[in-house]
């Protein structure tokens, strides 16, 4: 059967309740009677709106190769200029961009107080369904904003990027799609993107690719909170760690977060707003999955992961969406996987608003960069750091929490909070700090984490147990995670 094109928009989901667009309505034209010349350019207007808006709503279920993507998203770009940006992140190994498209009130940069979100798709370039569903999210965002009032909330609140493919040389490179494996999960220069960042537990000797490269400026470009990246031969959500050691609880086939709580929430949002992913079936007899959700690690372990590395280096939330048994499956299911997905795809975004924000600031009201804003009894190997803005964002389950502020040379500012489940509302609380001893002439000048084993090097110091700052540190992560 021909796929069906958007005419066949999927209705509500199995959770949370669905979306759809008021009857009616297509652009209202400005009338006439203002003289041949001025109808006339008002009727080129029109012309050309119109052409915009079909080109942007011409998303058959089918698979878009690099002209048909780049083309659809400059379609976009065009018929929504107030709510979209367009921009490439960088290029691949044979040239081709790295395309993402931002959505949202404020789509060209970053406003205070404003999570960032991102979805990225197609890292392996056989495993296509994300691909293809994220195509399908941008042209549902766009049509419901301003009609649907929850899509246009969360759109006023928060800033959204997609990136379609992470590996466009691969997509292009699988000739025969195959529900297990083809070369096309690799990049041109045959390299395992997502084993391909630097991890937290081990020295990665893989060299650093093209199109990792580039997610990693981006990373540390934005102030992501939370992310997913999607990908297929699986049906299941999973989250950090991925890799590990003794210290995260390996040895008991497990890898803990000191934010464990927070992962499974966010795994279980997902799951339980698919289709079937909460059912665990899995996709065999042999493959179970209880409430659709693994930690990464007790499934398999992964050295150089993308996931491990968001929530280490980039201070992101990232988990690991497997939408699809077959990697690689026949266009005439995408819509299917599209209804499936679509309700779980907008509720995880709206996870970004979990927990509490805020800025911390001078004597003088100015923001301080680099200081170190905690949830005490859970810190992070790196630890988490304000922006330029001087914001901190920490995704938290409700609850009662004390929140520890620090600029390094400076007295430490605690704060209680009482954490309320504010994703329907799209914003997390907001707790300022301000330090009335610190003028805007001093600043933290402290540098990020460097991108080494960090985890590694507290398992040797602590054989050799030598009592730096720096294993204090981790030997509180330790006890976090083992209380």
């Amino acid at each position: 059967m021909e796929p069906a094109s958007l005419r066949g928009r999927a209705g509500p989901g199995r959770a949370g309740g669905g979306w759809r667009s008021p009857p009616g309505a297509g652009p209202q034209w400005p009338g006439g009677g203002g003289g041949s010349m001025r109808a006339a350019a008002g009727d080129v207007v029109g012309i050309l709106i119109i052409c915009l808006v079909s080109a942007a709503a011409a998303l058959d279920f089918k698979y878009h190769h690099t002209e048909e993507l780049e083309e659809y998203l400059r379609g976009v770009r065009a018929a929504y200029p107030s709510l979209t940006h367009l921009h490439s992140i960088g290029r691949s190994v044979e040239g081709r961009d790295l395309w993402v498209l931002v959505l949202g009130r404020f789509p060209t940069h970053h406003k205070i107080g404003i999570p960032e979100f991102k979805y990225v798709a197609n890292m392996h370039g056989d495993e296509t369904v994300g691909r293809e569903i994220l195509l399908h999210l941008i042209d549902f965002l766009v049509t419901s904003y301003g009609r649907d009032p929850v899509i246009t909330r969360l759109l006023n609140n928060t800033r959204v990027h997609i990136m379609p493919t992470m590996n466009p040389d691969g997509f292009e490179a699988t000739k025969v799609p195959d529900c297990y494996y083809t070369r096309g999960r690799y990049n041109k220069n045959g390299e395992d993107l997502n084993r391909n960042f630097p991890d937290a537990f081990e020295n990665n000797s893989a060299n650093i690719q093209p199109e990792t490269q580039a997610v990693m400026d981006w990373i540390k470009n934005e102030t992501f909170v939370l992310s997913a990246n999607l990908h297929g031969g699986a049906l299941v959500a999973s989250y950090t760690f991925d890799n590990g050691n003794p210290v995260t609880g390996s040895l008991n086939g497990y890898s803990k977060s000191p934010d464990d709580d927070v992962f499974i929430h966010l795994a279980k949002t997902y799951s339980s707003n698919h289709a079937s992913m909460y059912k665990g079936t899995g996709c065999d007899n042999r493959q179970t999955f209880p409430g659709g959700i693994t930690n990464g690690y007790s499934w398999y372990q992964l050295e150089g992961g993308m996931q491990d590395y968001n929530y280490v280096w980039g201070q992101c939330f990232e988990i690991t969406l497997e939408l699809s048994c077959c990697k690689y499956p026949p266009a005439d299911q995408l819509e299917k996987f599209w209804r499936d997905n679509k309700v779980a795809l907008v509720e995880y975004i709206k996870q970004v608003h979990l927990g509490v924000k805020g800025q911390v600031t001078d004597k003088n009201g100015n923001p301080i960069p680099n200081a170190i804003v905690e949830a005490k009894g859970r810190p992070h190997v790196c630890p988490y750091r304000t922006n330029e803005q001087g914001e901190y964002f920490l995704l938290l389950l409700p609850g009662t929490y004390v929140i520890n502020a620090t600029v390094p040379g400076f007295k430490s500012m605690l704060k209680t909070v009482e954490i309320s489940d504010n994703t329907g509302n799209f914003s997390a609380l907001k707790q300022d700090f301000s330090f009335p001893e610190v003028s805007d002439k001093i600043r933290s000048r402290v540098a990020s984490c460097p991108e080494i084993p960090l985890y590694q090097e507290f398992t040797r110091a602590s054989a050799a147990a030598k009592p730096t700052v720096h294993i204090l540190v981790l030997m509180a992560v330790m006890l976090v995670i083992f209380k």
